[in-house]
């Protein structure tokens, strides 16, 4: 499928469905909790449902209604799955079951997705759940899947680098549940925010965590999860799309449903608008944003990897110099999102070039044009807003990429007055509008 954008002017109001991060979540504490629990306004997208079908792999029962999700968590009655898990495009569900999967009391698990998870790195996160007695192991020897999981997570110690906050996120989830207690050691941590809001997941829970400023991590064994029973937070990467472009143009969006008390990171997108001189306003639960002339600033991205594309859209129409830096994890996410963005912006028009860890963009006059979504739901949302803000047509491939996290978008984007279309198998042109 393709999108086709055109220059539009974006008015009017936006309500931002739940967060892909904090749903994962839940899904993986509810399938292990015994009892029954109720997730109330999850995301129901690709992400979010690969989650649901590894804990069903597992023995939990979910039952999926449109707004409130029953779990009856698998519990001690934790089965090894009758096939192979497959977490489809889903690296947040890949790395935290896999962990689950070393809480098996007898039998094995295989571990895998699709061809962007099967290069996505997890070698780091294996090596720790063998320090801490089970036995995982990468069936080509690459560090990515496919896994092969067996043995149980007895305890101990280890020390990760966590290029992504992913992989302290799953032994946060499952060490609690193991043989013995664990200590982790994160000498280098990136994507903060995420750790904190598994923490604050832990904490709901009362599971006993100790941690000296997440460099390291102690985690009494033996612990169990209570049943799930919490209305799930709007997602600010999602809201990230919508955030940047009420700034850009003649724009002003009112988006509903959001927290700035929640833990996410992507928060942050509000600030970093702010430093380029959008007007923001936010009250409870709403944010007006309203476009003014922009300023190019260098802006320190480590905690926000998923905002790099949409911010480097919008530096393409700031004044001066933008630069993203300070994180370099953009390159191993669904695809290479720092040379992805530089090369797909290029195609339009765009002065930028690449950091190590990051992008420096000039002010551009940028030009519709065919440009590569690569399977990546967070690049084509991006170059979306960038054809809804620039002369000409603009031509988005591997557009139903957007289901991963944000299957409404292109109805969301048309609600505000966007002048974008669906194109399937070449030939059918579909308006939302």
């Amino acid at each position: 499928m393709k999108f086709t954008c055109k220059k539009s002017r974006l008015c009017g109001e936006v309500t931002i469905p739940g967060s892909k991060s904090h749903t994962i979540r839940a899904v993986a504490i509810a399938g292990l909790a015994e009892g029954e629990s109720c997730i109330l306004a999850p995301l129901h997208s690709y992400d979010t449902i690969a989650a649901v079908e590894a804990y069903r792999s597992l023995g939990a029962v979910i039952d999926l209604k449109p707004d409130i999700w029953h779990v009856i968590g698998a519990g001690e009655r934790l089965k090894a799955p009758d096939d192979v898990i497959n977490v489809q495009n889903s690296g947040t569900t890949l790395r935290i079951a896999l962990g689950s999967c070393g809480l098996l009391h007898k039998g094995i698990a295989v571990l895998t997705g699709d061809a962007q998870i099967r290069r996505r790195p997890a070698g780091p996160l294996a090596k720790s759940f063998n320090d801490l007695g089970a036995s995982v192991r990468s069936t080509r020897n690459n560090g990515c899947a496919p896994f092969v999981v067996e043995g149980r997570l007895r305890g101990g110690q280890t020390s990760i680098e966590a290029v992504t906050s992913q992989y302290v996120t799953s032994l946060l989830i499952n060490t609690p549940l193991g043989d013995g207690d664990t200590t982790i050691y994160v000498p280098v941590l990136n994507e903060r925010p995420y750790i904190q809001m598994t923490l604050d997941w832990l904490k709901w829970q009362g599971i006993n965590v100790e941690h000296n400023e997440m460099r390291e991590f102690h985690i009494s064994a033996g612990q169990h999860y209570k049943t799930v029973n919490r209305r799930i937070p709007a997602d600010f990467s999602s809201a990230t799309f919508f955030l940047c472009a009420g700034a850009l143009g003649e724009n002003e969006v009112v988006l509903r449903g959001l927290d700035m008390n929640d833990s996410q990171g992507d928060k942050a997108v509000v600030d970093y608008l702010r430093q380029m001189g959008a007007e923001i306003t936010v009250e409870e639960e709403l944010i007006r944003v309203r476009a003014q002339e922009l300023q190019g600033v260098e802006l320190d991205m480590n905690a926000t990897p998923d905002a790099l594309p949409m911010m480097a859209v919008v530096g393409c129409f700031a004044r001066g110099t933008t630069t993203l830096a300070n994180v370099p994890q953009a390159r191993i996410k669904e695809t290479d999102r720092i040379a992805v963005m530089c090369k797909e912006l290029s195609r339009m028009g765009a002065r930028v070039r690449e950091l190590n860890d990051g992008l420096v963009i000039e002010e551009s006059k940028l030009k519709g044009t065919e440009v590569h979504g690569h399977d990546d739901h967070r690049i084509v949302m991006a170059l979306a807003v960038a054809g809804l803000s620039c002369e000409g047509e603009t031509v988005i491939d591997s557009a139903e990429a957007v289901g991963v996290t944000f299957p409404t978008f292109p109805e969301s984007m048309t609600g505000l007055g966007a002048n974008i279309n669906k194109i399937r198998h070449g030939s059918n042109l579909l308006y939302f509008g």
